[in-house]
C-alpha cells in the first residue's frame, strides 16, 4: 500500500491527538482570582485564553453554590474559574479530547479544587443547575445539535446553560433554534463579535 494519502490533520475536537504534547503555562484573572493554568498542544486554546472564553467570564457574574456542568470544557478555565470564586460549587466538566481532560484535572489539583472539580469524556449522570459552555460550533451543525440536546436535559427544571457563540458563527440561528427545540434563549450580552446566550430548561419535564 502506498503511503501519498494525506495525514488528517489533528482537530482540538479529536479523541486522542496525535500531535506531540507540549505543556503551556497561562496565567488569568477572573472574578478577582488569580489563575495559572497548563494547556497543551493538540488542545484548543493552546497558550491563551480564547476570545470567546474571555467574554463569557468577563460578562457573567460568578455563579452562586450548587452543581455545574462545564460542557467541552478544554483545558477547564470555566469550570475552574467558577469553582475558585464559589466554594461551595460541585463542577463536572467533559470533554472528548483525552489530554484537554487530562490537562484540567491537573489544574484542578493545582489549584486544590479537585474534590470539587472532575473533568471526563463520559457522561457523569448527574443534574445540573446550569451548564457553562464555549461550544464546538466548528463540529458542524448537526453535530453540535445532538451534543447540546444530549446535555440540555441535564439541566434541574429551571435551570439554565449560559453559552458563548461568535455571531457569524450562527449564535442568532442557534438561539432561535434553541428557543424552538423548547429551551428558550435570549442574548444576554454582546462583544467582540460574541453573544452571550442563556438557555432555560423548563419548570416541568
Amino acid at each position: 500500500m502506498g503511503h501519498d494519502t494525506p495525514v488528517s490533520e489533528d482537530h482540538y475536537f479529536s479523541a486522542d491527538p496525535t500531535v506531540a504534547f507540549t505543556r503551556t503555562t497561562v496565567n488569568i484573572d477572573v472574578w478577582g482570582h488569580h489563575l495559572t493554568l497548563a494547556t497543551g498542544s493538540g488542545v484548543f486554546a493552546q497558550g491563551r485564553l480564547d476570545i470567546g472564553t474571555s467574554v463569557l467570564l468577563r460578562e457573567c457574574e460568578p455563579p452562586g453554590p450548587g452543581r455545574y456542568l462545564d460542557l467541552g470544557c478544554g483545558w477547564g478555565v470555566i469550570g475552574l474559574a467558577i469553582a475558585v470564586a464559589q466554594p461551595e460549587a460541585v463542577v463536572d466538566a467533559v470533554d472528548v479530547n483525552e489530554r484537554a481532560v487530562l490537562l484540567a484535572n491537573e489544574n484542578a489539583a493545582a489549584l486544590g479544587v479537585e474534590d470539587r472539580y472532575v473533568a471526563s469524556t463520559r457522561l457523569p449522570g448527574a443534574q445540573y443547575d446550569e451548564i457553562w459552555s464555549n461550544p464546538p460550533i466548528r463540529i458542524g451543525k448537526q453535530a453540535l445539535h445532538e451534543l447540546l440536546l444530549t446535555w440540555l436535559p441535564t439541566l434541574k427544571p429551571g435551570g439554565r446553560m449560559l453559552s458563548v457563540v461568535g455571531k457569524n458563527l450562527g449564535a442568532d440561528s442557534l438561539a432561535g433554534w434553541l428557543t424552538n427545540q423548547g429551551y428558550p434563549t435570549t442574548k444576554l450580552h454582546s462583544a467582540k463579535g460574541f453573544r452571550v446566550l442563556e438557555t432555560s430548561a423548563p419548570l416541568t419535564r
